[in-house]
C-alpha cells in the first residue's frame, strides 16, 4: 500500500474511531492520521495473527475495517493508560 494510501485510510479510519470512542472533539486531523495507521498496523496484525486473515492491501473496505478495529482498541488502550495514572 502506498504512503497516500496509508494518510488516506489512516484518517478515515481515526475519524470513525475517535467519533465511536467519543473522542472526537478532543483529538485533530493529525491525531486521528496518526490513530488510524499505528491502528491500521495493529488490527492487521491481529488479523493475521489470530484470525488468518491476509493483510489488507490498497483503499477498500477490508482495509478500512479492520484500521477502524486497531484504532478503537489502539484508543481504548490509550483510555486504560490515562485513567490509571
Amino acid at each position: 500500500m502506498g504512503f497516500l494510501s496509508w494518510i488516506i485510510v489512516g484518517a478515515l479510519a481515526g475519524w470513525i474511531a475517535s467519533m465511536i470512542m467519543g473522542k472526537n472533539e478532543q483529538m485533530g486531523g493529525f491525531a486521528n492520521v496518526i490513530v488510524g495507521i499505528i491502528g491500521g498496523l495493529l488490527g492487521g496484525g491481529i488479523a493475521s495473527k489470530f484470525f488468518s486473515l491476509g493483510k489488507p492491501d490498497g483503499i477498500n473496505i477490508y482495509s478500512i475495517l479492520i484500521s477502524v478495529v486497531g484504532a478503537v482498541i489502539l484508543l481504548a488502550i490509550i483510555n486504560a493508560v490515562k485513567k490509571n495514572k
